[in-house]
């Protein structure tokens, strides 16, 4: 019994140094709600009205009879007040309007504006957008064959970028047109999450020195957010040192043959956040590294690996490009190793958001390579592909209604059943 005293006592200087009070209460108590807790309920919980129910409904009588009246006149406490005999005190009425209360659709009071729109001089447009996109330019987008697809790809479930290539426009001094003709698109278009302004960047002959790369990536990103901000900016390129993994030798031979594609140079856009998007190609990974030895699988082990280690998807989301299934009619085998190790290893590596697959391009000689059959007719890779339901909003395509297999909105419709996004090219 003394222990037990000793230990109560402990508690409750406890308590009090704490600032905590014990509650005093009994089973009898009117404002107990104890019967409201479930049987579970641990004993230092208590339950006490506020009111009791017979007080809350005595409380609301008060304020709802006769009508409310109490509630009227109740008003609110300590209200400022102003007399505009005192001295000092300015009462002067030079406010515009009529000083009457009107509802939403009376007409304006006299000398109002009229529909709120801003009095012009001599009529010439007082509104700029600011943007630097005016409506004519957006309506002229629309009209656009890249335009009337936009709004044929928006009524799909799919997310729509705009994909296009600045680089040639730079290097010919003509970026500042070409940035705002293809921001008027994404700008017209409601729903576009962003533009894809370039592809091989880096890999191609367009540009021969680094710094160019960085001017031109620098310029280009600062135009088109300029144009149309809020949208996301997207870039694609390849690292080709990425996949040598740990091997010096192959890493020493890449970077001397691939001199523009430096991960430091790359990643320092993504730091300074010039690029939101950055797909990285994956068509190399089949051939580059056999010298040492390393297969695809491998290199795309390595890739992933170095884009964790330098947190490039911290800086943006990257995605895998991948043209391996429309390169040749694949096999259901085929199709299935191609899909482990294409789509499902990059997405489980945690170094992509999304894969995108080409499903159809055309050589300089008219031949054409597609996923899925001509015209559409069933094979055995789309049959696969359209079976990706789990990942659908990770996959996306690439898609030029310049070249249709069929028509925009058939082509569109199909597409669909695979991908979750589409970059739609402008030329």
């Amino acid at each position: 019994m003394r222990q037990r005293l000793r230990q109560l006592l402990v508690i409750g200087l406890a308590l009090s140094f704490l600032g905590v009070g014990v509650p005093a209460w009994s089973e009898d108590d009117p404002r107990s709600c104890n019967d409201l807790l479930s049987s579970d309920t641990p004993a230092f919980v208590v339950c006490t009205w506020m009111a009791t129910p017979e007080e809350a409904a005595d409380i609301a009588r008060f304020w709802l009879n006769n009508d409310g009246e109490n509630m009227k006149e109740a008003g609110p406490l300590n209200a400022p007040e102003v007399d505009c005999t005192d001295p000092g005190t300015d009462c002067t009425h030079d406010s515009e309007g009529d000083g009457e209360a009107h509802d939403v659709g009376d007409p304006d009071v006299e000398g109002a504006e009229d529909g709120g729109k801003p009095e012009c001089q001599n009529g010439e447009e007082c509104y700029t957008d600011p943007t630097g996109i005016t409506a004519e330019e957006k309506t002229a987008a629309q009209q656009t064959p890249a335009g009337q697809a936009a709004q044929t790809a928006a009524q799909t479930t799919m997310r729509l970028w705009i994909e296009t290539e600045l680089a040639d426009d730079y290097k010919a001094g003509k970026l500042a047109e070409a940035a705002k003709k293809i921001a008027a698109l994404a700008a017209a278009q409601p729903g576009v999450v962003g533009i894809r302004f370039t592809s091989q960047l880096g890999y191609n002959q367009t540009f021969a020195r680094a710094e160019e790369l960085d001017e031109f990536v620098t310029e280009a990103t600062a135009a088109l957010r300029g144009l149309v901000p809020g949208k996301k900016l997207a870039a694609h390129t390849l690292v080709p040192v990425f996949g040598c993994g740990a091997n010096d030798a192959c890493k020493a031979e890449i970077a001397k043959k691939y001199p523009l594609l430096d991960p430091d140079r790359i990643g320092a856009w993504l730091a300074k956040g010039h690029i939101d998007q950055l797909a990285l190609d994956s068509g190399h990974f089949a051939t580059e590294y056999a010298t040492w030895k390393i297969d695809a699988a491998e290199a795309q082990r390595n890739q992933s690996i170095q884009v964790r280690a330098r947190a490039w998807d911290a800086y943006a989301q990257i995605a895998v490009e991948d043209a391996i299934f429309a390169a040749a009619p694949l096999t259901e085998e085929q199709t299935a190793k191609a899909i482990t190790d294409r789509i499902a290893a990059p997405l489980q590596d945690d170094a992509a958001e999304t894969v995108t697959l080409w499903t159809r391009w055309q050589n300089d000689q008219g031949q054409v390579s597609r996923v899925y059959g001509e015209k559409w007719a069933a094979n055995a890779t789309w049959d696969q592909l359209k079976k990706l339901g789990s990942v659908r909003a990770r996959l996306a395509t690439v898609y030029d209604p310049a070249s249709p297999e069929v028509d925009v909105a058939t082509d569109l419709k199909n597409l669909s059943e695979v991908f979750g996004q589409v970059y739609l090219h402008a030329a």
